[in-house]
């Protein structure tokens, strides 16, 4: 009986200790020893100027926000915060990240000017991510690459401040490039949130099995499917019962016109209520980065399909109600859009495609 009891002690003397522990991080030179444990708390700190706070945890750990991060700040490329590992239990508390985005915002966003932490927030871990503020943001938000299925539910993006002009932005909105989520993944849920922002509320580059569901999406572009570049595949993405209040465009999808090799099918919208829409309510894009110009045809996309419950999107007075841009033979199959009613503003233009059913403008 005597040698499982040496054993132990050669092992503890050794330093392997269990991870059935709690790691309580107040700063970063806490984080190696915290991240050893399954529960970890996070209170409130400020991070230093160019660093990222960054959280590599065990499979299966809970993590608790008891207070609010801040960072200081440095131009630099970042990420501010980045999480990783697998079935992960991240409770914000209703706690903030603040990327202190005013001493960054120039108008420019990542198209020039002061070099600023893009994305704020990398999240690459399975399991839950729930009840996190980010305010003001320096650019992109959250970055999401989940390595498994991921539910994000019940978050807050404040970066309202941005719709004002600053010293550095020569009039224009200081905020730019302030995209809610970047997903580029596959089995993501983001649910029950709110974003307020200058740019994409939603962006999906490449993925599959997205549902973007019960969200508020308020000041910027509004929820889109793209930019889609060559070689994505994008297929299986539901955007149901969202709230789109003040944005340039409802619904986008939006594709390269130089993009080859590149697939984008079933796309489900449903329940969807728009209000405000400057630019659009509805457009489907082949020729970005142009808006409505030369499409091309190396994307092929299909299944754009409006379901039940109705989407109801109400455009400004100066706005086009749909717009389809598609390059020759790229869309392609039938497309039902009865549960689509769009009012307000004008009719645009449908290129190149003559699939749509159930819906006239």
């Amino acid at each position: 009986m005597w040698k499982p009891l040496l054993s132990f002690l050669v092992l503890a003397a050794s330093g392997y200790a269990s991870s059935d522990c709690t790691g309580t991080i107040n700063s970063l030179n806490d984080v190696a020893a915290a991240v050893a444990c399954t529960t970890v708390v996070l209170n409130g700190f400020q991070v230093p100027a160019g660093q990222t706070l960054n959280l590599d945890l065990l499979d299966g750990t809970k993590v608790t926000m008891n207070g609010d991060i801040s960072f200081a700040h440095q131009n630099w490329a970042g990420p501010l915060f980045q999480i990783t590992g697998d079935s992960i239990t991240f409770n914000g508390n209703g706690h903030t990240f603040n990327g202190n985005g005013p001493l960054y915002w120039d108008g420019l966003g990542g198209n020039g000017g002061v070099v600023k932490p893009a994305p704020m927030m990398k999240i690459r871990i399975s399991g839950t991510y729930s009840n996190v503020k980010v305010l003001n943001s320096p650019a992109r938000t959250y970055s999401v690459s989940n390595p498994g299925p991921l539910v994000m539910d019940s978050l807050t993006i404040d970066n309202s401040l941005g719709d004002q002009p600053n010293s550095n932005s020569n009039g224009l909105a200081a905020g730019h490039n302030t995209d809610g989520f970047d997903a580029s993944t596959e089995d993501l849920t983001i649910q029950n949130s709110v974003i307020m922002n200058q740019d994409d509320c939603l962006a999906i580059n490449r993925g599959a099995n997205i549902v973007f569901k019960n969200n508020h999406c308020s000041g910027g572009h509004g929820i889109s499917v793209g930019s889609i570049d060559s070689g994505v595949t994008v297929n299986g993405i539901v955007i149901t019962g969202n709230t789109i209040t003040n944005n340039d465009q409802a619904l986008r999808i939006k594709t390269d016109a130089a993009a080859s090799g590149s697939t984008v099918t079933n796309i489900t919208y449903s329940g969807n209520t728009a209000t405000g829409c400057k630019r659009f309510g509805v457009i489907i894009d082949q020729s970005y980065p142009s808006t409505i110009g030369t499409p091309g045809s190396g994307v092929k996309l299909s299944g754009v399909n409006f379901v039940s419950p109705q989407t109801s999107i109400s455009v400004n007075s100066g706005a086009q109600r749909v717009a389809v841009n598609c390059g020759v033979g790229s869309c392609t199959g039938s497309w039902n859009w009865a549960n689509l009613k769009v009012s307000g503003g004008s009719a645009g233009k449908i290129t190149n495609f003559n699939g749509i059913t159930g819906f006239s403008q």
